[in-house]
């Protein structure tokens, strides 16, 4: 109904590339419309939904999983990618209104680190294959802590992020399973332990994460790729896809760009709230 009504208003202001935003038209409409049918028609409503219709002008693409009040808090927003990002996040993580809400105030699309956010489409979540880490990993990272001008060691951010993930935490992004942290590998009777090993479903890939509670040095880009060439050679399976690194910093510095080439290896940084 609502959509109908967006596209009504469309219409009878010249179509799409003819209406005006907020003409005469919609103020007519909304008297009429209160007289017989109540409030909820006012002018502000009525603009909403001429912006549904304008955002989906073809009913089969409305999302089925989107309803009027996240359609609500979308439609606040002034970029289509930006829309069209949270619209993907409902889909992908079965967001409440309150749920999205949260993620849009704490401007996860600002903060998303590698994607290109001038392009982003709105996804099949019967086939989310398409996705990559790029398109989920933000920067900074926000974790929650009791004191957060305090600095962290790193056993206390493992602590933290495992915590967080029992609540939802998608600040890593969709999809993420915990297989374990300080995963003991052994190699010639030497112990390594790898900080976070993730398995993504949407990527079908490992996802090896090593926190660093100080900024970025080079040494560290060796340390993350040797666990995941062993991720790659003795855990992934024949249908995964190849194993990626995620490093977390406390500060970036001019060593990502110079040392950080290889591209399934992601660097990004954290900041506590």
């Amino acid at each position: 109904m609502k959509w109908n009504i967006g596209r009504l208003l469309v219409e009878a202001q010249g179509g799409l590339n003819r209406a005006k935003y907020g003409d005469g038209l919609i103020k007519q409409w909304s008297i009429a419309f209160m007289r017989d049918y109540g409030k909820h028609y006012n002018v502000r409503e009525l603009r909403r939904m001429r912006q549904f219709y304008l955002l989906f002008s073809i009913w089969s693409a409305v999302p089925t999983e989107i309803s009027w009040s996240h359609i609500i808090e979308i439609l606040s927003l002034k970029n289509k990618n930006e829309m069209n990002y949270y619209i993907n996040q409902v889909m992908l993580n079965h967001l409440s209104t309150r749920e999205l809400r949260s993620m849009i105030k704490s401007r996860a699309y600002d903060r998303l680190s590698y994607a290109d956010k001038e392009n982003i489409k709105l996804i099949d979540v019967n086939n989310s294959s398409s996705l990559t880490l790029e398109d989920m990993i933000k920067d900074p990272i926000l974790i929650k802590s009791n004191n957060k001008t305090q600095k962290l060691g790193e056993k206390a951010l493992h602590k933290y992020i495992i915590n967080m993930l029992e609540n939802k935490f998608l600040e890593l992004g969709t999809g993420f399973a915990l297989i374990g942290h300080e995963v003991k590998i052994v190699i010639d009777n030497h112990t390594f332990k790898i900080d976070l090993l993730f398995f993504n479903v949407n990527l079908n890939a490992y996802v090896v994460v090593e926190l660093k509670s100080r900024e970025f040095h080079p040494k560290d880009k060796g340390q993350l790729e040797f666990y995941v060439d062993y991720v790659d050679k003795n855990m992934k399976l024949k249908n995964h896809n190849k194993t990626i690194g995620l490093l977390i910093v406390r500060k970036k510095n001019k060593y990502v760009i110079e040392y950080v080439t290889n591209k399934d290896i992601y660097v990004t940084t954290y900041k506590l709230i």
